[in-house]
């Protein structure tokens, strides 16, 4: 038994509620914690929000509001869930490397930011699993 759980699979159950479970922690965290706040507090953030790609204050904020609500909600129950983490994983890439400036202690640690780039960019490679909607809408018949 001991081999049975230490001996790695593909598309095994465990690695299935694994995905299911990163989904989950990091979409609705990501959508909860930052997400809404970005729509909530649209207009007074919009005038100092780091503009890191030169595109504008409000349209950066758009970008990454679309990121942490739509993708999120979508990574969350798993729809085009590559996509989804894709795009969350530049948004989250951006402000590590240019907001953040790849720091990961201090006073503008992007330590978070860096772990969630972690996360989303697994999902992406792995994808969302057999507990996602991909998985019923796009999977090939037996």
């Amino acid at each position: 038994m001991l081999k049975k759980i230490l001996a790695p699979e593909q598309n095994s159950l465990l690695t299935d509620l694994a995905l299911f479970a990163l989904r989950l922690w990091l979409g609705l965290t990501i959508f909860l914690n930052h997400g809404l706040a970005k729509l909530k507090g649209f207009s007074e953030m919009a005038p100092q929000f780091p503009d890191p790609i030169g595109l504008g204050h409000s349209v950066s904020l758009c970008l990454a509001a679309f990121a942490e609500v739509f993708c999120a909600a979508l990574l969350a129950v798993g729809l085009v869930t590559r996509l989804a983490a894709l795009i969350l994983a530049v948004n989250l890439g951006v402000a590590f490397f240019f907001v953040h400036q790849l720091t990961l202690s201090g006073e503008h640690s992007g330590e978070l930011a860096f772990i969630y780039l972690a996360g989303f960019f697994a999902l992406f490679l792995a994808g969302g699993g057999r507990f996602s909607v991909d998985k019923a809408v796009f999977a090939k018949p037996n």
